[in-house]
């Protein structure tokens, strides 16, 4: 991804404060971002029948950031990062609770041992097991992230958490991340926490992570009452790249816990698939997405995935994908992790264009 930067040095600020030369910290902040937009056609959109329409971020979703760096000198640097969805569609915020910065909003230090951040951030394991997805988390279509099998149970990983510290460090080929959600409950360090655990390995064209992460319900809720006693899920991953051919994999297992009477869900959600490079400017991508579902429901369902893309520059290209979901029973599905579905299977076919910068 090219990046606009901004080179900011404290030459100026010496002159006026008296720092000397070897006093100055150099600074830079870059302005980064994706600009996504496609048409799509779905069937089953809703119980009138099937849909012709604009979708913002088909392939990834569109958003826009800053990230910032100052060297403070013995290899010790600052680091911030802001980031905020978009939907291209109408311009508003692409984000559930309508902040400015719901994806990312951190401050932190990083040097030769790794970096700690602090704030809202992405979870080690959503940031981990992406590059094991062979659609890059494509809301256009992909179920590594999640599904929506079942209605509004999703059985997803866990993706972002506000009061968050993190660290992640690379030592030779392994990668070490953790990160511990604040619950900022008075009287309870365990009610509404979170904790994430990762390792990975990197080695020549193989690579593999595991994950484990774990959701705290609210326990003295009132309003709303919150009836979970814990979400948990634990990820793992692998990738072989091939050359031309990049093959991946991906695993999760899902656990919710209640303090009432409704019974634990459970479930089991594999892929498979990869990346084919057919040249230097089109591409290939494909996936087969299957959740086993642990209780009555049964919906087990399969969605599978095909995305072509054609590289007009660097960093813009066109794409095509289209998917094919299909649930047992008479249980609704949905080709988007977004959507509920109003049938048992869904078909869709997204046209589409993104820019990077």
């Amino acid at each position: 991804m090219k990046k606009a930067t901004l080179g900011v040095t404290c030459a100026g600020l010496a002159g006026l404060t008296g720092f000397t030369t070897s006093a100055q910290a150099q600074s830079s902040v870059t302005l980064y971002g994706i600009v996504d937009a496609g048409i799509e056609y779905v069937n089953h959109a809703s119980t009138d029948g099937s849909a012709t329409r604009l979708v913002s971020g088909g392939k990834n979703t569109s958003r826009w950031g800053l990230r910032g760096v100052e060297d403070l000198g013995g290899g010790l640097k600052a680091i911030f990062q802001l980031e905020s969805g978009i939907n291209i569609a109408n311009g508003q915020f692409d984000d559930s609770s309508g902040a400015i910065f719901d994806r990312r909003a951190t401050i932190g230090l990083k040097n030769r041992f790794g970096q700690i951040t602090l704030g809202r951030n992405f979870t080690t394991t959503y940031d981990y097991m992406l590059q094991f997805d062979p659609m890059g988390y494509a809301p256009n279509y992909s179920w590594a992230s999640s599904s929506t099998a079942t209605g509004g149970r999703k059985d997803g990983l866990f993706s972002r958490s506000s009061n968050a510290v993190r660290y992640d460090g690379m030592f030779s080929g392994v990668k070490i991340g953790a990160m511990y959600g604040f619950g900022n409950v008075p009287g309870s360090l365990k009610s509404s926490s979170k904790y994430d655990f990762g390792l990975g390995y990197e080695t020549g064209p193989f690579a593999a992570v595991v994950t484990f992460d774990r959701q705290n319900g609210a326990y003295d809720s009132v309003t709303p009452i919150d009836s979970t006693n814990y979400i948990q899920g634990i990820h793992a991953g692998l990738s072989y790249d091939f050359g031309a051919v990049k093959a991946m994999a991906g695993y999760r297992n899902y656990r919710r816990t209640f303090h009432t009477s409704a019974p634990t869900q459970r479930s089991d959600m594999f892929w498979i698939g990869g990346q084919y490079d057919v040249t230097p400017f089109v591409s290939v991508f494909a996936a087969v997405y299957h959740q086993d579902i642990k209780d009555a429901s049964d919906a087990d369902p399969t969605l599978f995935s095909l995305r072509a893309q054609y590289a007009l520059s660097k960093r813009t290209v066109l794409y095509l994908a289209g998917g094919y979901a299909m649930a047992k029973h008479d249980k609704a599905v949905s080709l988007s992790r977004d959507l509920t579905g109003a049938a048992d299977t869904q078909t869709g076919v997204t046209a589409g264009i993104q820019h990077r910068f």
